[in-house]
């Protein structure tokens, strides 16, 4: 079974959600605010992933952290940050038989695609 891991008013885990049910590919979605998010599940993320690859530097919320929370992040610091707020966390994060793939970008799709249908 695929799991979808976002926030479902996030644009891109709109696509990535339509895109699946498009391709007929059964699939559960598990939204971080609805359904919650707890340390397992972001040390799954970062040990997978890495925490350089899960903790999403380029968006507002991590924009508005203070400088002391940007500084001198490593991944227990990362993990607190994306509990604390889960706009932290890239998305969407993929899940298949226990292995992740992060993201759904056009030049990742034939990528997705094969892994998804493997």
């Amino acid at each position: 079974m695929i799991t979808i891991y976002g926030i479902k008013n996030c644009d891109t885990v709109k696509k990535a959600r339509k895109w699946l049910e498009a391709e007929g590919l059964e699939h559960r979605f598990h939204d971080f605010r609805a359904d919650g998010i707890d340390a397992a599940l972001v040390a799954r993320f970062i040990d997978a992933l890495g925490y350089e690859v899960v903790l999403n530097t380029r968006g507002t919320t991590w924009r508005k952290l203070s400088d002391a929370d940007k500084a001198g992040v490593d991944a227990a610091k990362a993990s607190a940050l994306m509990l604390e707020n889960e706009a932290l966390i890239k998305r969407p994060v993929w899940e298949k038989d226990g292995d992740y793939r992060l993201g759904f970008a056009a030049k990742d799709m034939d990528m997705l695609t094969t892994w998804l249908r493997a």
